[in-house]
C-alpha cells in the first residue's frame, strides 16, 4: 500500500520535477523558454553572459509584474484593446499560413537565380482546345523539326526558320524576350530558362496554351536597379528618313553641351520628348533587367559610374542620350536583411509559391484531424450540389436532405452540409473563379478552404511563434494602458510635483554646446538644392516653405550639437548651411542652417527642461510603484532553472 502511495505521490509531483518554471509573480508562472524567446529577440553582443543574463531577467520580472497589475485590473476586457488585439491577429495570421521550409527554398531558389541574367529566346505554337488532332499532330511535328534545326544549325537564322517551319506545317511564334531575371516571366518558363546552360536549347515544353521552345543566347553578372534621366528626340510617325539626319545632329549638339558642363535636367525640361519625365528633369522611375526595350538596356548599362552620359543612341522609339544616377547592384550574400524580405515577399505573391501552399494544406489537414463522414455519399452531396447552383444568388440555399449532415469534421469542428451547398453555389457562379471542374474537384477545394479556415482561427494550438507573437502584443498593449493609468499620465499631470523635482535638481538640468536652427525636410534632393539656393540669396525661411508647395518643410528649434546631423569637422557658427543629406528609403533630403551657438553648461529653464524633467519623474514614480507590486506579487527566481541559462 506504501508503494502505492509513493507512486501516486510522485505522479501528483511530477509536473513540478520536470518543470521549467523559471520565476514566479504572485500566482503567475514564467516558463525558461519563454524568458528565453524574449531574451534572444532583443539580445545584443556581450562580454559578459551572466551579467546581460542577470539584468534582462530584472528587466522582465518588472515587465511581468506590471502586466500581473493590468491583468488584476482586468485592462485586457477593454473594447479598445480587445479590437487592436484582433486587428493584429489580422494583420499577422495570413504570413503563418504557408509551410516555412518550402518558403524558405523557393526564397533560396529565388536569391541564387537573382544573381544572374539570361538571355532568352522563345518559340511558341498555340494550341487551344478547339485544336482538332491532326493540326495538334502538326505542332509536334513542326515544334521538333524546328528543335532539330536549330541544334544542327551552327549560326541559326531564328525568325527565317520559324518562317519555314510555318509554311510547312503550323504557325510558329518566335520572339527575343531579352534578358530576364527571377521574377521576369511565370516561374514555369522561369524553371526552363534558368535549368540551360548558355547556348543550350530547352526540349518541347507542353503548356495549358500551347508548345514551347526557350534557348539560352547567353548570360551575364546581375545588372541590379537603375536610376537614370533621359533626354528623348521621338522619330515622327510614318516615313521618317528624311527627319533623322535633323533630329540626329540635334542630338549630337545637345550632347556636346553636356559634355561641356550643361544641366542635364533643364537640357531634358527644353528639349526632351518624352512627356512623362521631362517636367522632372527626364528621371525615369529605378528599374531593373527586362523593364525597357533591350536596346535601350544595353547602352544604359555600359555607364560605369554615377554621373556618366551616354552618347547618343538609337532605339525603336527615337534618339536617347542617357545620364547615371545611381545603381544599387543585387546582394551577392545574404546579409542584406531588406532585400531578403523583398525577395521573400515577391515568393509569397508570385504563382511560385502554389506548390508549397499545396503541401502546407496536405500537413495542416492531418494536423487538426481531418475526418470524413462515411455515412454521407459523395453521390448524395453531388446531387443536391447542382440543385443548390440553380437557386437565384439573391436568396439563401434552401434546406435539403444533405444540409444539416455532418459531411467531414475537424478536431473541434463539425462542417455540415449547408457549409457546402453555400460553397459550390457562390465557387460555381463566380466567373472568375469557375473553370467548369467537376463537384469532385470542387469538393476537395472545398475540403482545403475549410481546413485552412479551421487552421487560421485555431492557430495558437497548433503555431507555437504566431502564439507568442499574439501573448508579446496583447501583453505589450495592456503594458502601455497601465504605464499612462500609472506612470505616465501621472508624472505629465502632477505640475506642482514636477516643479518641486526640476528645483531639487535644478543643476542636473544644464545644456550641452547648443545651438538654435532651422532645420529643412524637403521631398527630393532636387527641392533641397534650390530651397537651400533661395536661403543663400536671403529669402525668409517661412517663405521658402510656402512657395515649396508641400514639397518643403521646416522648423526652428534649439539642440545640443551632438543631436545635430553635422559632419564633425564642420565649424559650427552662425549662418553655417549644412549640405543636404539624402535619405536612401524615400528620396527625401534635409538641411540645417545654424541660426546662433550657445557655449556649454548653461541652465535650461523649467520649459526648456520640461521634456527631461517630465522622464526623470516617471522614472521616480514607477520605482515606487514597482515596490508596491513586489509586495502585492511575490516574486520568486527558481536560481537552479536560471543556472541552466548560463550553460
Amino acid at each position: 500500500m506504501k508503494k502505492i502511495y509513493l507512486f501516486l505521490a510522485c505522479l501528483c509531483f511530477s509536473p513540478f520535477i520536470f518543470s521549467q518554471a523559471l520565476f514566479t509573480v504572485g500566482n503567475t508562472v514564467v516558463e525558461k523558454e519563454e524568458f528565453l524567446r524574449a531574451y534572444n529577440k532583443n539580445k545584443t553582443p556581450v562580454t559578459n553572459k551572466e551579467k546581460a543574463l542577470r539584468d534582462y531577467l530584472d528587466l522582465y520580472t518588472k515587465f511581468k509584474l506590471k502586466v500581473k497589475a493590468a491583468m488584476d485590473l482586468r485592462l485586457d476586457t477593454l473594447q479598445q484593446l480587445q479590437y487592436d488585439l484582433q486587428n493584429f491577429r489580422s494583420q499577422v495570421d495570413e504570413s503563418y499560413m504557408n509551410n516555412e521550409k518550402e518558403l524558405a527554398q523557393l526564397s533560396d531558389e529565388a536569391f541564387n537565380r537573382s544573381q544572374k541574367d539570361i538571355h532568352a529566346l522563345h518559340f511558341f505554337i498555340p494550341i487551344g482546345p478547339a485544336m482538332n488532332a491532326e493540326d495538334t499532330a502538326k505542332a509536334w511535328m513542326a515544334i521538333n523539326e524546328l528543335r532539330e534545326k536549330l541544334q544542327t544549325q551552327s549560326t541559326p537564322d531564328y525568325e527565317q526558320l520559324a518562317k519555314e517551319i510555318s509554311i510547312k506545317y503550323i504557325p510558329v511564334k518566335q520572339g527575343d524576350l531579352g534578358f530576364i531575371t527571377a521574377f521576369s516571366i511565370s516561374y514555369e518558363y522561369e524553371n526552363i530558362v534558368y535549368g540551360l546552360n548558355p547556348g543550350e536549347l530547352s526540349k518541347p515544353y507542353r503548356s495549358k496554351k500551347g508548345l514551347h521552345l526557350f534557348k539560352n543566347i547567353e548570360e551575364r553578372k546581375a545588372v541590379g536597379k537603375w536610376r537614370v534621366a533621359q533626354i528623348l528626340l521621338a522619330f515622327p510617325p510614318g516615313n521618317r528618313s528624311e527627319f533623322i539626319k535633323a533630329i540626329t545632329q540635334k542630338a549630337d549638339s545637345i550632347h556636346t553641351a553636356l559634355v561641356q558642363g550643361a544641366d542635364f535636367a533643364i537640357m531634358a525640361k527644353s528639349a526632351s520628348d518624352d512627356k512623362i519625365t521631362y517636367l522632372t528633369g527626364g528621371e525615369l522611375p529605378e528599374f531593373g533587367t527586362s523593364r525597357y526595350d533591350l536596346a535601350f538596356e544595353n547602352e544604359v548599362f555600359k555607364l560605369n559610374k554615377d554621373g556618366d552620359i551616354s552618347a547618343p543612341f538609337i532605339t525603336p522609339f527615337g534618339i536617347h542620350i542617357v545620364k547615371r544616377i545611381k545603381q544599387t547592384p543585387v546582394p551577392a550574400d545574404k546579409s542584406d536583411a531588406n532585400f531578403l524580405y523583398d525577395l521573400k515577399q515577391k515568393v509569397q505573391q508570385d504563382t511560385r509559391i502554389n506548390a508549397a501552399r499545396e503541401k502546407f494544406i496536405k500537413g495542416i489537414i492531418t494536423q487538426i484531424g481531418y475526418k470524413r463522414n462515411p455515412a454521407v455519399k459523395d453521390a448524395e452531396l453531388f446531387r443536391y450540389a447542382d440543385s443548390a447552383v440553380n437557386i437565384n444568388a439573391d436568396f439563401p440555399v434552401k434546406p435539403f436532405p444533405v444540409s444539416d449532415k455532418t459531411i467531414f469534421s475537424f478536431s473541434k469542428s463539425p462542417v455540415k452540409g449547408a457549409e457546402w451547398l453555400n460553397f459550390v453555389r457562390e465557387y460555381k457562379n463566380n466567373n472568375e473563379q469557375n473553370r467548369a471542374e467537376t463537384n469532385a474537384a470542387v469538393f476537395t477545394k472545398f475540403i482545403s478552404k475549410a481546413a485552412q479556415d479551421y487552421y487560421k482561427k485555431h492557430l495558437e494550438e497548433y503555431n507555437a511563434d504566431f502564439r507568442y507573437q499574439m501573448e508579446e502584443f496583447r501583453e505589450g498593449n495592456i503594458l502601455f494602458e497601465i504605464m499612462e493609468k500609472k506612470v505616465w499620465g501621472n508624472a505629465a499631470n502632477d505640475s506642482a510635483g514636477l516643479t518641486k523635482h526640476y528645483n531639487a535638481h535644478k543643476a542636473g538640468y544644464r545644456w550641452g554646446p547648443s545651438a538654435s536652427v532651422i532645420l529643412f525636410t524637403c521631398t527630393s534632393a532636387t527641392s533641397a538644392n534650390e530651397s537651400l539656393a533661395a536661403l543663400k540669396t536671403g529669402k525668409s525661411w517661412k517663405k521658402i516653405v510656402e512657395d515649396g508647395h508641400n514639397n518643403v518643410q521646416a522648423d526652428s528649434g534649439r539642440y545640443e550639437i551632438s543631436q545635430l546631423p553635422i559632419p564633425a569637422d564642420s565649424k559650427i557658427v552662425p549662418g553655417l548651411i549644412t549640405l543636404p543629406a539624402l535619405n536612401a528609403a524615400d528620396g527625401s533630403a534635409s538641411f540645417i542652417r545654424i541660426v546662433q551657438v550657445y557655449e556649454g553648461n548653461l541652465q535650461r529653464s523649467f520649459e526648456e527642461a520640461r521634456g527631461l524633467v517630465i522622464n526623470d519623474y516617471q522614472n521616480i514614480i514607477e520605482e515606487k510603484w514597482i515596490e508596491e507590486l513586489r509586495k502585492k506579487y511575490p516574486l520568486k527566481i527558481n536560481e537552479t532553472v536560471y543556472a541552466s541559462l548560463l550553460k
